[in-house]
């Protein structure tokens, strides 16, 4: 793996986002590396838990990498990156045994989208959980659109997504998108996985097996709509004009 470390610690897994320079961005190899991490460690059913986090205090992931994603312009082009996202993150939510998202730092954007594939989130307190999207003039695109609105109800999710509101560790803790909140992100982990670890393996994936059979069958009939919405969205000129302002450099001047 290039862009993730990943560690066993007893009947835990740690994987680690670890792209510090880019604020762990979600590029398209970082993407592919997650699933296919997921995908095989699947296979291990001594896994009890899984923590997944990023590198440093300032970022659990910013988002999709929009330097790189500056050439993905046409509809089909749009369509084939939502897919490959959405099957990345679907292999979190489809782990066999529950994944803790470790707020190490923001998570904005997709990165937001990421958090809320896994099972649980604990936060550090500086850290902040924000789906910004709405502010590069797109619509979210894997699967963070349906995940916000099963924990939070729908009208509080579009609140969240139309303001493209940032919450605080405390306001996310607040209104059930984290569940734990520390100073410290590790006490905040400790507090979720030693109690979990105490458990039996088999018992922690039957309970994660109820809650994915639940959450694939309320999936299934808003996967396709929230596609098209973002391939709309991501083709349209207003997408591309706040792009291009997201990623002009800041603190130029003319003269």
């Amino acid at each position: 793996m290039s862009h993730l470390i990943v560690d066993r610690r007893g009947e835990a897994l740690w994987i680690t986002i670890d792209r510090p320079a880019k604020r762990n961005a979600l590029s398209r190899a970082v993407l592919a590396e997650i699933r296919a991490v997921f995908e095989a460690e699947a296979r291990d059913g001594t896994i009890k838990v899984v923590v997944l986090t990023g590198t440093g205090d300032k970022c659990f992931a910013a988002g999709g990498d929009l330097k790189e994603l500056e050439g993905v312009r046409e509809a089909e082009a749009a369509r084939r990156f939502s897919v490959e996202a959405k099957a990345a993150l679907q292999a979190v939510r489809d782990f066999p045994a529950p994944v803790i998202a470790r707020l190490n730092g923001d998570a904005l954007g997709g990165g937001a989208e990421l958090a809320l594939a896994c099972d649980l989130r604990a936060m550090a307190a500086h850290a902040r959980l924000g789906f910004l999207q709405a502010k590069l003039a797109v619509t979210t695109g894997w699967g963070g659109g349906y995940d916000l609105m099963r924990r939070v109800g729908t009208s509080t999710a579009l609140r969240l997504l139309g303001r493209a509101e940032i919450l605080t560790a405390a306001k996310a803790l607040a209104l059930g998108l984290a569940d734990a909140a520390d100073d410290d992100a590790d006490a905040a982990v400790d507090g979720l996985l030693t109690p979990m670890l105490a458990q039996s393996a088999h018992v922690l994936r039957g309970f994660k097996a109820i809650a994915g059979a639940h959450d694939r069958q309320l999936r299934s009939a808003v996967d396709q709509v929230e596609t098209e919405a973002f391939v709309a969205a991501w083709v349209h000129p207003d997408h591309w004009a706040a792009a291009a302002k997201a990623l002009k450099p800041k603190g130029l001047k003319k003269g």
